[in-house]
């Protein structure tokens, strides 16, 4: 079960960002493209009482269906992270199971047909960076403009996150552990909206 390990950190400057990524030796793996993506869930939200989700992306051409959950026993590696305390794994770690399909659409139909509803919709536009090692991609840096600002994600094993962190010039103090879910959740309290979805048309209106 790979377990997917990342963490996330607001941009101020995508230019700087980007000349950053370049003079760190990152290399340009998926230029910037439009993102969506639909969480499926039961009618009463039993996956999200879970900390699960299930998903179907689209992204640069292609579909993705993803399931995620919370680590438990007898996954290996750190199974919390707590941002808070500073001799705590700061990172966030999920188990992913992730699969390439041909069309979202048709798998849509059929998550629809079983009783899952379509709970949550959110969108950006993703540039997709690797940085590339002896052995192939050590990891990856993904640059993420959302209708609620801009972030970045650090992917890949901890030591590299952190060392990945340092050469970009990210303050650990500045890791983000939330999803974008949790994140909009945060705005929308912010600035009182009533946007259900993290849509660049629902948060405009």
């Amino acid at each position: 079960m790979p377990l997917e390990t990342e963490i996330k950190f607001r941009v101020a400057d995508l230019p700087a960002l980007t000349r950053r990524l370049e003079s760190a030796g990152f290399r340009l793996e998926t230029p910037r493209s439009f993102e969506s993506n639909i969480l499926y869930d039961t009618p009463d939200r039993q996956l999200r009482a879970r900390t699960e989700i299930l998903r179907i992306r689209s992204y640069a051409g292609r579909w993705t269906l993803t399931h995620k959950r919370l680590p438990g026993p007898g996954t290996p590696g750190p199974r919390f992270s707590n941002a808070a305390l500073p001799n705590i794994d700061r990172h966030k770690h999920r188990v992913e199971t992730e699969t390439q399909i041909a069309h979202g659409a048709a798998l849509a139909e059929i998550f629809l047909s079983l009783g899952l509803v379509a709970a949550f919709r959110y969108e950006k536009w993703r540039t997709e960076w690797a940085d590339p090692s002896g052995h192939g991609v050590e990891g990856h840096c993904v640059i993420d403009e959302t209708p609620i600002g801009n972030y970045a994600e650090l992917e890949g094993p901890p030591a590299w996150i952190d060392r990945a962190a340092i050469r970009l010039g990210v303050d650990p103090a500045d890791y983000i552990t939330l999803s974008y879910g949790r994140l909009f959740e945060q705005w929308r309290q912010q600035h009182r909206s009533a946007a259900q979805d993290l849509t660049f048309a629902a948060v405009a209106s």
